[in-house]
């Protein structure tokens, strides 16, 4: 597995600690935790665990770490029944992770110790007023993996909620690869998800104000509605869209001298967050999804003001621009739209159903639960055939489906496919996807002979291609092109003076590369217009 985390210089990492020793030592409270193992028993979750509270304790002597067996007095105490498990300041929060905080969830622990320490939840005040209303216990659970990108946003959700209001609210962060069997007690063969009192109230990241709102009323919410009194930012460029693109965007307008702001309302990157290996960018032979993430987003905070997990609501045309999120509003003279494009569905029975149950978009997220298990995945590109071949090193039983009778995927890409032997069904398509609590069989189609067959199966990943990310653009009034792209000139302006477009979400190639070069594009032509605005001429 690529390295997820780009490598910071010594001065960085001197710098990140000296200033993590200082916020130590300015929180009021100390950090106990009491870690549940099973004596005599190899656990490489445990020895992360250990792993990661020494590196922390050589920081500070504030956090202080007690370890006991399964069959310890204190386990009884607790109700502990798993190993490992790990208790953060069980005298004043209901926090317990089960597993170890390694990979992306190191950065979940990191924030969780800092809000303990600090007794601080850091909720928005619109989540704090949704919170305040709960008046009944919550028992939190959310299915993690280490390899998730998406999981620390909606794990920390649940952290601040318990912050926030410790005497009804409590939480279980389970890692999927160290309790595969409560992961599939609760079909949570998907990351992240969330359940409050066994009920599932999101799948996927959700924005904070959506978190609380799902926990509050203890079923899946997917829009918040802010108060009136929400922040008002002013800029001269708002970005929606955290991608290549939209990064790309936000470097080159505020160095061409324009206040600009990036709105993002899942995980920044978009779909390269959740590539496992990138191999065709310029100045790296091979780099992981995420580390390239990463580096351009530490790029762009250099420069512009990002506004992570909110979702924008509503854009009112004018001078300037009215533009709503879920946590405020903002006054921009010009709107990039860099909204991306989302992945495409099979819309066969089943698919919906499963989804999170067996049925996956994201083989970096999920792929760690199906090791040892058998897997297909539907598609004939370069997304498939890269998660294919991810799969197969990780130990996952692979066959590849594609409706067609060859692949898609660059030459390079079929001839690791080969060597790998991983299995193709040619000329295939699934037609219905069956199971009772989680995904157990499909149903094919062979498309020359018509034939049709049964293969049982544990799980299906899905990389059949992407649908633009119009939404947005549909409410602005945008016109669209007949394929559903957004209709753009020569320098990405659109159908409404002062909305322009960058991205997968015009179409064309779409290449990371590609996407970068619009939005320095898109960038240049907006800073021209700011300046000498056409939609002023006569």
């Amino acid at each position: 597995m690529t390295d997820s985390n780009p490598q910071p210089s010594t001065q960085q990492q001197a710098e990140f600690i000296k200033q993590l020793k200082i916020t130590f030592e300015k929180m009021p409270h100390d950090i106990e935790l009491l870690l549940f193992t099973q004596k005599g028993k190899e656990d490489v979750f445990a020895e992360g665990t250990r792993q990661i509270v020494r590196a922390f304790r050589e920081l500070t002597p504030r956090i202080r770490l007690r370890e006991y067996g399964l069959d310890h007095k204190m386990a009884t105490k607790y109700q502990i029944e798993h190993s490992p498990t790990l208790l953060i300041a069980p005298d004043r929060y209901g926090i317990r992770w089960l597993g170890a905080p390694l990979g992306e969830e190191a950065r979940t622990f990191l924030e969780t110790i800092l809000m303990v320490g600090s007794g601080m939840s850091g909720l928005s005040d619109q989540s704090k007023k949704v919170i305040a209303k709960i008046d009944s216990p919550r028992q939190i659970k959310v299915f993690v993996s280490p390899s998730c990108p998406y999981c620390p946003q909606q794990a920390v959700n649940a952290v601040k909620a318990v912050i926030e209001k410790s005497d009804l609210i409590s939480l279980e962060i389970i890692d999927i690869q160290s309790q595969p069997e409560i992961a599939h007690q609760y079909s949570a063969h998907s990351v992240p998800q969330a359940f409050a009192n066994d009920v599932l109230i999101g799948m996927g990241a959700q924005s904070e104000e959506v978190f609380a709102l799902s926990l509050s009323r203890l079923e899946p919410q997917t829009l918040f509605i802010p108060d009136s009194d929400a922040e008002l930012v002013e800029t001269d460029l708002l970005i929606v869209g955290g991608g290549p693109a939209g990064l790309t965007a936000g470097i080159y307008a505020v160095r061409s001298g324009l206040k600009t702001v990036i709105v993002e309302r899942n995980v920044l990157g978009g779909q390269v967050a959740t590539t496992p290996v990138v191999e065709n960018y310029p100045g790296f032979t091979q780099v992981g999804g995420k580390t390239l993430v990463d580096i351009l987003v530490t790029h762009a905070l250099e420069y512009v003001q990002i506004f992570p997990g909110e979702e924008v609501i509503e854009v009112i045309p004018g001078k300037p621009f009215i533009v709503t999120t879920g946590r405020r509003r903002f006054h921009a003279k010009t709107i990039l739209l860099a909204t991306g494009a989302n992945h495409k569905h099979l819309n066969v029975p089943g698919e919906s159903r499963f989804s999170g149950r067996g049925v996956s978009y994201c083989s970096t997220c999920d792929g760690p639960l199906f090791k040892g298990r058998k897997v297909v995945i539907v598609g004939g590109g370069n997304s498939a055939v890269t998660e294919a071949l991810y799969l197969h090193h990780m130990g996952v039983g692979v066959t590849l489906i594609h409706r067609k009778d060859s692949l898609r995927a660059q030459e390079f890409l079929v001839r690791q496919l080969t060597f790998s032997e991983i299995p193709i069904l040619w000329n295939t398509e699934i037609t219905e996807i069956t199971g009772q609590e989680r995904v157990e069989s499909i149903t094919l189609k062979n498309n020359l002979t018509g034939e049709t067959s049964f293969l049982a199966i544990d799980g299906v990943f899905l990389s059949i291609g992407y649908e633009p990310a119009v939404e947005l653009a549909r409410k602005a009034g945008v016109a669209l092109t007949p394929d559903g792209y957004i209709q753009k000139d020569g320098k990405h302006r659109t159908s409404v003076p002062g909305i322009y477009s960058a991205g997968d979400v015009e179409g064309g190639y779409k290449q990371i590369v590609t996407a970068a070069g619009q939005g320095s594009e898109a960038a240049m032509a907006i800073f021209e217009d700011v300046i000498n605005p056409y939609w002023q001429k006569s």
